[in-house]
Parts: C-alpha cells; structure tokens; sequence
C-alpha cells in the first residue's frame, strides 16, 4: 500500500502554488520527498491550459483588473477554468510507474474520489463520457486538468495540478460567467452548498475527501506534522 502525505495550505496565490509543485515534483522524483496531495484554496484566478482557446476568455485585461482576477497560462492539459474563494483546489503529485501505466485511470479514479466525497452529501455524482470531470446532471461541480510529468530519475511520470471542486454557493457567478469553462457552452456550473443548501467550510470540505481520496488510490496517511506548509514553501 502506497503512502501520501496531505497538507492543507489555506489560501495561496496561484503562482505561488505552481512553484510549489514544480518544487516537490523534483523531490519526489528524487526520492527525497514521499507522494503528496495538496489541498487549498486560490484567490480569482483564470488558468488556461495546453488546449489553448483564447476566445473562451470573456473579459478584456481591463476588466481582470478591475474585477482583481489573475490570468496564468500553464502547463497542465484542458482549456480555461476558474479558481477562486469557495473552492476546494487539489492537487495530488503522485509516482505513476511506466509498467502498466493507465493515464486514464488516474483521471477515472479522481472523479471516483470526488463522487464518492458527493455522495456523503446526498449528491449523486457521475461523469460525461466526452468530458472530464464530475457532473451532477447536466452541471459541471468539478473541474480536472493534470500534467504527466516525465520522471528523470526512474521510469513513469509524477503528477501535477489536479482538481478543483465548487464548495460555496456563488462561486458559479464569481468568476465562471467572465469565461466558457473548458470551451463548453451547453452547459453550466453547480456548487455542493447550491445543491444541498448547507453552509459549509472549505477546508472541512479538504479534510473530509481525504479518506475517499486515499480509498480510491488504496493509500494510507502520513501524519500531517511531518509536511508542515512552512517546509515546503522553503
């Protein structure tokens, strides 16, 4: 059984969580670090992925300014998507060996984790065949884009970036209507709060998919104390 550390790092600026990640995919590469999932949450930002889709971006530089929404272009696959307040971001960065390698099984089993974590809430998670994500109907509640990335020092890849799932009530108005989330029109954006009318807590949100998310990789938990955020940001 594998092992993964969590740590949830409250709120981070995009940037700075992007370096972050590039950081310990080197450690773990190298063996110097154990696999980890990240758990956070960004303030407004729009991320556009490898699938790149200018048009998709509604909003001039003008209006990002004004609105205090920050614009990246990353490495990840997929096209443009929101983070922002109310969100619980993921992402795990994880050893995948190249023997028997699944990519898409990883993705499969990220949905898993987040339908599974849905369910306790009384939702009904499923998936679009021709999408990524998690859906709740014909509602998009989580978005996923992740990056293989080729290790150097053994063979397989290490995972980076991950998920993002729609915890407050409004984060579908916040920032989703300045774009066309992964270029689809047809349809929308849900949040857990908007469909249960619950008040709910970010990071109780991170700290309750932890298990399913162990479950669905068949993991078991380092002790957070031996990750502190304060290490992994040096």
């Amino acid at each position: 059984m594998r092992s993964i550390r969590t740590e949830w790092l409250s709120k981070i600026d995009y940037g700075e969580a992007w370096d972050l990640q590039k950081k310990l995919v080197r450690e773990i590469d190298r063996e110097e670090l154990g696999e980890t999932l990240l758990l956070l949450e960004h303030p407004p930002t729009y991320t556009i992925g490898s699938d790149r889709h200018p048009e998709h971006l509604l909003y001039g530089a003008e209006e990002l300014a004004k609105r205090g929404i920050a614009l990246y272009e990353i490495d990840r696959g997929g096209d443009i998507t929101y983070h922002g307040p109310g969100q619980l971001v993921g992402y795990p960065l994880l050893y995948l060996d190249a023997i028997g390698l699944d990519l898409h099984g990883y993705l499969r089993t990220l949905e898993e984790a987040i339908i599974r974590l849905l369910a306790e809430f009384g939702i009904e998670g499923g998936r679009k065949p021709e999408y990524t994500g998690v859906w709740v109907g014909d509602r998009k509640i989580a978005a996923i884009g992740v990056k293989f990335n080729k290790a150097r020092t053994r063979r397989g890849f290490v995972t980076s970036h991950g998920f993002a799932l729609n915890v407050k009530r409004g984060v579908e108005q916040e920032g989703f209507q300045g774009i066309i989330p992964c270029g689809i029109t047809e349809y929308g954006v849900t949040s857990i709060e908007s469909l249960t009318g619950l008040t709910l807590d970010v990071e109780t949100i991170g700290r309750r998919i932890v298990p399913h998310f162990l479950d669905a990789f068949d993991s078991e938990r380092v002790d957070e104390s031996v990750i502190a955020a304060r290490s992994l940001r040096s």
